[in-house]
């Protein structure tokens, strides 16, 4: 019985998406993960309100991968650092996120801040040189199109209180 009041409570609380990486899910360009330790995170997610997803997987990306960096919004152009467009790999995970949010009717999203799909305010210039710009991510990007508000790991605060308002 109390599982299905934890599912209940979720649902009428709302689910929220989250990078798979910030799960501890090794799938960053790297192969490592950006695991957040947080309790409320913790107790979403045994609340099974949390919904994972890594765009960059998502649209077909391998795990390691080079690093890659948007080079221009418009038109878009994703490279990793030998110089290949990626670009259909990252419009399809934001797609397939987007797709995965609409369906699971998420409240918000949790993205990895920085990263060419998940970024939400600031992502990397395209020059590799750890410089960074003012723009979201691929995914960030459609989620956000689409109403749907994306907060990063630096935004928790945020996060928590826009949950707590709905």
């Amino acid at each position: 019985m109390p599982a299905t009041i934890t599912i209940t409570t979720a649902l009428v609380m709302g689910k929220i998406l989250v990078s798979a990486c910030l799960m501890g899910d090794s799938v960053r360009y790297d192969g490592g993960h950006s695991l957040i330790d947080h309790p409320v995170i913790q107790r979403w997610n045994d609340e099974g309100r949390l919904v994972k997803i890594c765009p960059e997987s998502s649209g077909g990306l391998p795990t390691p991968r080079p690093p890659a960096e948007t080079q221009s919004k418009f038109p878009i152009l994703i490279t990793d650092r030998t110089g290949e467009d990626v670009t259909p790999a990252f419009l399809l995970g934001a797609e397939k996120t987007l797709e995965r949010a609409k369906k699971e009717k998420v409240c918000c999203a949790l993205m990895k801040a920085n990263s060419p799909s998940c970024g939400n305010t600031q992502i990397y210039d395209g020059s590799f040189s750890g410089q960074l710009t003012e723009g979201s991510g691929a995914a960030a990007s459609e989620l956000l199109r689409n109403g749907i508000p994306v907060f990063n790991e630096h935004q928790l605060e945020d996060l928590f209180q826009f949950v707590s308002e709905r």
